[in-house]
């Protein structure tokens, strides 16, 4: 469950620098709501994109495995960009404000994303160090 929740956070924050480096080409709720709406649709998007990065992102990854390796692993790309738009479909079966405008902005953002996402999750889960107590 901290392993989710440290997921769903370190999404949340790589989500809002996308959006805030795409500008109006990757939006998270309505630039009028007042900031306690767009935190909450920060969170109700960056949930739908842990979901869907935890249950669908691996079964595709596995299915197009062949095609990664092919393309040195810049199928990624395109699938992390279909991955976003699924997200981007899902919330907005659910009324959240969540737009990217087309295919190459969200392959654009799965980058910006993925940097953030490695940057952040840095900070929020250290890598553990394996330290050794040496007794004289």
């Amino acid at each position: 469950m901290e392993r989710f929740l440290s997921t769903w956070f370190v999404s949340a924050v790589a989500l809002c620098v996308a959006a805030w480096l795409l500008g109006d080409h990757m939006g998270i709720g309505e630039s009028d709501d007042p900031t306690s709406t767009r935190i909450i649709a920060v969170l109700l998007v960056a949930l739908v994109f842990t979901i869907v990065n935890a249950i669908v992102g691996p079964i595709i990854k596995v299915l197009s495995l062949p095609f990664i390796i092919v393309t040195l692993g810049l199928a990624l790309l395109v699938i992390n960009a279909l991955l976003l738009l699924l997200t981007e479909k899902i919330t907005d079966a659910f009324d959240v404000a969540f737009h990217i405008d087309g295919f190459w902005w969200a392959v654009l953002a799965s980058i910006v994303i993925s940097l953030s996402q490695s940057i952040v999750g840095a900070f929020v889960n250290p890598p553990e160090r394996n330290v050794r107590i040496i007794r004289r």
